[in-house]
Order: structure tokens, then C-alpha cells, then sequence
């Protein structure tokens, strides 16, 4: 949903040709990855625009530095950092969120059991903890949490025996081969045409790179730095983060009315920052050219005059 997440954000057709006239904007492509994104924006914007792009990813900020445009630049933070632009200062975040298929294809990353690698998982691999170490002393309660919880794995109970049983008798586990069988052979049933890791590898990876604490923190934030008119556009790719935005949207889009109060007290409904501007999927096209966008939901929601 490359063009229509730029469509939404920039708020005009593909084919509008960008006036060099009126004030300057700034926008937000808040999970930079390879710069698709980024890219496409940049076409679009007028001379006087500018693109802030975040990532925590040192490949993300490599690649970042093949493109020569004053109007650009990125920080090697992740997006719950957006807070620290000022606030009303935006006039467009853009949050695409997940892990990137460049990601998933290096094994030397540990995100894919499709390939042997060391478990690491780390969306910055400068900083903190793998995967490989948090499950070398982690509890089976822990861990059962955390597959349950991240992964929505109703065999989370005995992958988190299995592993720690496992780390007892031989050592920790060090690679995805390693971890993707052992949870093969805790898993009785499969669901047809995914791998029985599937749920546990998503879980781990969301845990140990903070990611839904994460998002909520960007959504926090989108609402001070946004400026009155500006979008807010998120692709989700699970259920878990499209819950949260969803909810996020709704909370702050629904016109909300105290009922409690004296009849003579009630002059309307409560003003709310956001205006739900609706929830796209994607084409029959675009899952046909990438399996990968068949989970992909889009919301789009506008910041209001309310303060």
C-alpha cells in the first residue's frame, strides 16, 4: 500500500504536481526501514517541505545515507521518540509498522526460522538484550507469557517448558534452527500452510524489541506533534498492533458525552483531537505481487481543531 499510504498522508492525488507556493511542512515517515517510503514522499513533496524519517535499525540508517536531499534527514532512534519534535509541528506521521523484508531475509538478523542463524532478533543491534540471552536465564512462567501473550500461541505453556528443559539438559538455544524445532515439537496441531514456529518467533521478536510499547508511545505522541489538519496514517501487519491502534483512533476520534452530569450542564458532545478518516486493505493486485501485504491494514485518522 506504497502509493496509498502517501496518498493519505499527503492528502492529494498521485498525479498532483507539488505547488512551490504556501507555507512549509514537515512530515514523519516514522519506521524509515529501506526508504520506500521515504522515497516516494520525497518525490511529492514541495521544494520548501521537509521529511524527518526515524529508525533504530544501523542497516535502516546506512541505507538512509544514499539519499542526497537537503529536505531529508533521520534519526537513529525509534519512533517513541517522536515526542521530542515540538508540538503542532507536523503535518503528516506515517508509521509502517513490523519488522521489514530485507529483515527477514538476512539470517545473520535471527528473525526467520526459513533460514539457520544466530537467534539475536534485535531491531538495533547495537544495544541490548537477544533473544538467545533473555532465553538463557528466563523463567518457563516468562516465557509462557510472553508466547502467549505476543504470539496468541495456545501452545505457549508447553514451548516454554520444552526450552527450558532444553537449556538444562544441553545449554541455551543459540540459533533459529534450533528454537524452530524444538517448538515444532511442542506444537500437537498446526495451522494449515503456516509453520508451527510462526506465532513463537513473532512473539519473541515483539518482546524483545518493546514493540507494542512502542507504538503506543508514537500514537501518544502523534497527537502533540501533529498540527491541526495534519494525518496520522499506521499499516499494521497483526492483530495485536492493528488492536491498538484501532483502539487508540477510537478512543480519541468518538465524541464522548457525561452523562452523569445535570441535564442543564450537557451543551454537546466533548470536542476530541482526531477524526477517523477510515481503514484500508490492500488490493487483490498488491497480495498477488507480495503474500506478504495480505495481512496489512491501513487506518487513517486527521487531528482536529480540538485541542
Amino acid at each position: 500500500m506504497l502509493n496509498e499510504a502517501v496518498d493519505s498522508l499527503l492528502n492529494k492525488p498521485e498525479t498532483s504536481n507539488p505547488s512551490a507556493a504556501g507555507a512549509a511542512a514537515t512530515y514523519v515517515d516514522a519506521t524509515f526501514g529501506r526508504g520506500g517510503h521515504s522515497r516516494l514522499l520525497l518525490s511529492r513533496m514541495a521544494p520548501q517541505d521537509r521529511l524527518i524519517a526515524f529508525d533504530h535499525d544501523p542497516d535502516a540508517i546506512a541505507e538512509a545515507a544514499t539519499i542526497a536531499d537537503p529536505r531529508f534527514s533521520i534519526r537513529h532512534q525509534g519512533f517513541r521518540h517522536l515526542g521530542e519534535l515540538p508540538d503542532a509541528s507536523v503535518a503528516g506521521v506515517l508509521m509502517d509498522l513490523g519488522i521489514s523484508s530485507p529483515q527477514i531475509d538476512n539470517p545473520e538478523r535471527g528473525f526467520s526460522f526459513r533460514f539457520d542463524g544466530p537467534l539475536d532478533m534485535r531491531m538495533d543491534t547495537t544495544r541490548g538484550e537477544s533473544v538467545a540471552q533473555w532465553l538463557a536465564t528466563a523463567e518457563v512462567k516468562q516465557i509462557a507469557e510472553v508466547v502467549r501473550d505476543y504470539g496468541e500461541e495456545r501452545f505457549a505453556g508447553p514451548i516454554a517448558k520444552a526450552i527450558v528443559a532444553r537449556r538444562q539438559e544441553r545449554g541455551p538455544i543459540s540459533t533459529t534452527t534450533e528454537l524452530a524445532e524444538l517448538v515444532a515439537g511442542a506444537v500437537k496441531t498446526r495451522e494449515s500452510g503456516q509453520n508451527p514456529a510462526t506465532r513463537t518467533f513473532q512473539a519473541f521478536r515483539i518482546f524483545i524489541n518493546a514493540e507494542l510499547e512502542e507504538l503506543q508511545h508514537a500514537l501518544d505522541a502523534s497527537l502533540r506533534v501533529l498540527q491541526p489538519g495534519g494525518r496520522l496514517v499506521v499499516i499494521s501487519f497483526h492483530s495485536l498492533e492493528d488492536r491498538i491502534v484501532k483502539q487508540f483512533i477510537a478512543k480519541h476520534a468518538r465524541e464522548v458525552v457525561d452523562r452523569r452530569a445535570p441535564s442543564w450542564m450537557l451543551g454537546g458532545a466533548t470536542a476530541m483531537p482526531l477524526e477517523a478518516l477510515g481503514r484500508v486493505k490492500p488490493s487483490a493486485a498488491e497480495v498477488a505481487g507480495n503474500k506478504r501485504a495480505r495481512s496489512a491494514v491501513m487506518r487513517v485518522a486527521r487531528r482536529t481543531d480540538a485541542p
